[in-house]
């Protein structure tokens, strides 16, 4: 298990697969880890989507490998046996590095194989040859825990880790959702982010008006309080949530909750208020907020 590191940890994630950018696929992984990361308090910096191309997903690694580190660059897809497969091959080529089998990968496509034999299916070497595929990956990839298949995911090291301040560690996950996490649960959480996170504060509040109403407040807070994240979201009840350190979050809070006791006892802003709720009641076309 990695030491405690001074230096912050963060996260990026490409998505890879044609499925996801031609809309036959949603994506699901991307916001399940994204979710997991912030529960550890690892900020996830990026996501990018990229198609079955060598190119694509190198282009893809080597900008993220080039962002602030200690970094963690997680892949999703592209570890299966089918020709688009080609994640391996692309961190391999990304990593200048070489292509080596992976013992415990092997026996498993092994059993795969004598299992699908079982079935009184003629096994062909062409068969096995795309299957023995997925036990190829980047000279010195290490296998994660977790994942019961036959593509479990790997994790490879450049320049000492995301355990190292400069380093930053690769991990390629499949793309099937049960497996990937599984593999982030047992294989990932206990030992590359354990310790590594700093959970912020989070508080939501949720109001009436049109999302621009509050712009001077929330333009004021931009201004004082810098460390603290913004978010402001429309919708019948506009939500406002703040991220950051607890203190900061409710002192930036407080300015809202009052600019919001303010406009309730403005008799335009009570009018404002009730047009806009009696436009979303009515499922009318609402005025840009």
């Amino acid at each position: 298990m990695l030491g405690r590191m001074s230096a912050r940890l963060r996260a990026s994630i490409v998505v890879i697969g044609d499925e996801i950018l031609g809309g036959f696929v949603q994506d699901t992984n991307s916001h399940w880890l994204a979710t997991r990361l912030r529960e550890r308090g690892i900020p996830l910096e990026r996501v990018a989507t990229v198609p079955d191309e060598l190119d694509a997903v190198r282009e893809a690694l080597l900008a993220e490998l080039g962002r602030e580190r200690p970094r963690l660059v997680m892949t999703c897809g592209g570890i299966g046996s089918t020709p688009d497969d080609l994640t391996m091959q692309a961190v391999a080529h990304t990593l200048d590095l070489g292509l080596v089998r992976e013992p415990d990968i092997d026996a498993r496509i092994t059993a795969a194989l004598e299992w699908t034999a079982g079935q009184g299916v003629e096994v062909t070497a062409q068969h096995e040859r795309s299957m023995r595929k997925m036990a190829m990956v980047p000279d010195g990839a290490y296998l994660l825990s977790g994942a019961k298949g036959v593509a479990p995911g790997v994790a490879v090291d450049v320049e000492g880790g995301c355990g190292s301040p400069n380093g930053a560690t690769i991990v390629i996950l499949p793309g099937v959702p049960h497996e990937l996490k599984r593999i982030m649960e047992h294989g990932i959480e206990p030992t590359l982010l354990e310790g590594r996170g700093e959970v912020e504060h989070v508080a939501e509040l949720r109001h009436p008006y049109p999302e621009s109403t509050l712009n001077p407040v929330l333009e004021r807070i931009v201004t004082e309080f810098p460390d603290v994240h913004l978010g402001s979201y429309p919708g019948q009840e506009c939500t406002i949530r703040l991220r950051g350190a607890h203190d900061r979050v409710q002192a930036a809070m407080k300015l809202v909750a009052a600019e919001l006791a303010v406009l309730a006892d403005d008799p335009a802003s009570a009018r404002l208020r009730d047009a806009w709720q009696a436009r979303w009641a009515s499922n009318a076309p609402r005025p840009a907020s």
